[in-house]
């Protein structure tokens, strides 16, 4: 009896490894999944132009985002408030801070002033002014030390 247990005990074993064997390969291979469609998200924001459009969640009551004038853009204005505060860097590479805004060749800038906020363009670096273009016009300004 013990024989014949045993036998049944062998019998089932080898049935099973065999059976392991064979589903190992299926296990084995990759499953192939739908391709997901490629999502893109955006985040689009719109500045209200009246309160119906929308408002500020953090000042609900406030109207400042509907006021024309803080949409309003710099203009190419009077540069006489334009102060060169400094040049610095080697000669191939200057850089120069005109009203604390540092800038080097090339760089544009919307520059507060009093008159309101200018446009301008930094041309050329020179070892003691600044070329800056402003509305189409070239000015140079000059560096002058204690002021």
């Amino acid at each position: 009896m013990n024989w014949c247990v045993n036998s049944s005990k062998s019998v089932v074993a080898a049935w099973l490894s065999a059976g392991f064997v064979m589903v190992l390969p299926v296990a084995a291979a990759p499953v192939a999944q739908p391709a997901a469609p490629e999502v893109v998200s955006r985040s689009i924001f719109v500045i209200p132009t009246n309160s119906k459009d929308g408002r500020d969640p953090f000042f609900p009551n406030s109207t400042r985002s509907y006021d024309p004038v803080s949409a309003a853009r710099p203009h190419a204005g009077d540069v006489s408030s334009l102060v060169l505060k400094g040049i610095s860097g080697p000669p191939n590479h200057r850089l120069a801070i005109i009203n604390n805004r540092t800038l080097g060749v090339g760089d544009e800038e919307n520059l507060v002033t009093p008159q309101g906020r200018i446009h301008i363009r930094c041309v050329e670096i020179k070892a003691g002014s600044v070329v800056i273009e402003s509305g189409g016009q070239r000015h140079e300004l000059n560096y002058v030390k204690n002021r």
